[in-house]
């Protein structure tokens, strides 16, 4: 009888404790969240290829309290996921790439949605948006070769700069009647922006017109303009381009302040990736005792980055097999550290920068389970 009463106190025990660990926990809603992860590094810097965003969400409203990150969401990692009771997969690699026709428990893709929906789990994946941004894979993992310079390979594109449209239109006016009819004929075009502006051109009042279209667009403006000879005899047309971002983008080019043998800098990419191995492909000329001044770098599949740029050392995951003999016969030398290993410690970092940027306000652990599956035997 005595043991029979005492058994329910660390039940209750256990249960008040559970209402104090869950009061003392914030949270955030899955909107606000979801912004604050753009606000931190712009979705719209992913190429036009990827799959990145909100992926599977789950019936709104849906609060988070733990956010749980990992390179790839395998089954394996899902069940860590659901274990630890997270309420949103921040997985770097989009677990949801080519359409998917149907969802049934047929392939381990299928399965991942089903089992994130019936658990209220959200799945969001960034992948090349935090490849290009300025704190993020690739810089992250230019770290690990040691003081150095770094700009992108390829320079992503400023993604809101305020012009509208691709093609600015630009001719003069010289009689108010003409520029009541001409402005009205731009006015009524689609994706159309006018402006206008008074210019004195061989001491002649004139009205300057600058309009902004998309290409749809321009060729109506062009067909408008094209009758009347003298007008369109003087129309310059302008091809727009969004200003570059000179720290964002795909792929860095890094300079070391001073040169390093490449068995040196093997040595500081395996410490930094914490990894007892990697392939080596010796540009045709070169050693061990070889110097490395200049590094070309892109996490993951670096092959369609890399391709022609002028360096000492590729380093990547992978590479084609081509791709390998083309650099190592102009005398690059190449690392690949497999795929996801020249991601996935990134996370770690991550962790730390969005505790940071998100105040703390919720929970952010790492998976333990989620790895490489090619290992050396």
């Amino acid at each position: 009888m005595l043991s029979s009463c005492v058994r329910p106190v660390p039940t209750t025990v256990r249960f008040v404790d559970s209402l104090i660990c869950s009061s003392s926990r914030s949270f955030m809603d899955l909107k606000a969240l979801l912004s604050s992860l753009n606000d931190f590094a712009s979705l719209s810097f992913a190429e036009s290829w990827d799959n990145v965003g909100l992926l599977v969400e789950p019936s709104p409203p849906h609060t988070v309290n733990t956010l749980f990150l990992t390179n790839d969401l395998t089954e394996e990692v899902m069940e860590e996921v659901l274990q630890k009771k997270a309420d949103l997969i921040l997985s770097y690699h989009p677990p949801i790439f080519r359409p998917m026709k149907r969802i049934t428990w047929n392939t381990w893709k299928e399965r991942l949605v089903i089992q994130a929906l019936e658990n209220r789990v959200g799945i969001y994946s960034p992948h090349t948006a935090y490849d290009a941004a300025p704190q993020g894979v690739n810089n992250w993992l230019a770290k690990g070769l040691g003081a150095c310079t770094s700009r992108p390979i390829h320079p992503s594109k400023a993604p809101n700069y305020p012009t509208e449209g691709n093609h600015r239109v630009e001719f003069n006016v010289n009689h108010t009647q003409a520029l009541d009819k001409v402005m009205s004929a731009m006015k009524g075009i689609d994706d159309v922006s006018v402006t206008s502006f008074s210019a004195r051109i061989d001491n002649e009042e004139q009205t300057r017109i600058s309009l902004n279209c998309t290409q749809k667009a321009l060729m109506q403006v062009v067909d408008f303009l094209s009758q009347n000879k003298q007008l369109y005899q003087k129309t310059e047309i302008l091809s727009l381009e969004k200003p570059l971002l000179l720290h964002t983008g795909m792929g860095r080019l890094c300079t070391l302040d001073e040169s390093v043998s490449l068995a040196t800098m093997i040595d500081r990419i395996k410490r930094h990736l914490k990894l007892s191995h990697i392939r080596l492909a010796l540009g045709v000329g070169r050693t061990l005792e070889s110097q490395v001044k200049v590094v070309a770098l892109c996490a993951g599949s670096g092959s369609s980055v890399l391709q022609g740029v002028k360096a000492d050392l590729y380093l990547t995951g992978e590479m084609s097999h081509h791709d390998i003999l083309d650099a190592a016969s102009q005398g690059i030398n190449v690392i690949l550290c497999e795929h996801s290993n020249t991601e996935r410690g990134f996370l770690s970092d991550l962790r730390d920068m969005l505790g940071s940027h998100l105040e703390n306000k919720i929970n952010i652990i790492l998976s333990e389970t989620d790895r490489d599956p090619l290992q050396v035997v």
